[in-house]
């Protein structure tokens, strides 16, 4: 099972820093990951294999929104079943 992580706000030092922590301490697995800074705002997207979490997904993605409120940042984590069906023609 995978989750597709976005983050989008102001550049900042450390936003990949601590979303990685939340993966570590949730042990959440990061496949890839891509990130850019158009002007002054940060973009970035992570897959994420949830297989191994030690915690339900649902704190695994309260986490990650609370550190979005915390930095200012819109931080979302969906589930790779939802995204797939979002995305099927």
């Amino acid at each position: 099972m995978k989750t597709v992580v976005s983050v989008i706000g102001k550049d900042a030092v450390g936003i990949i820093a601590d979303v990685s922590a939340i993966c570590n301490e949730c042990n959440a697995n990061i496949i890839d990951i891509t990130q850019s800074v158009l002007q002054d705002m940060f973009v970035m997207v992570m897959l994420t294999e949830i297989k191994d979490l030690n915690c339900s997904f649902a704190d695994y993605s309260e986490k990650m929104k609370n550190l979005g409120k915390q930095r200012n940042l819109d931080i979302r984590v969906m589930h790779e079943d939802v995204f797939n069906s979002m995305h099927r023609i």
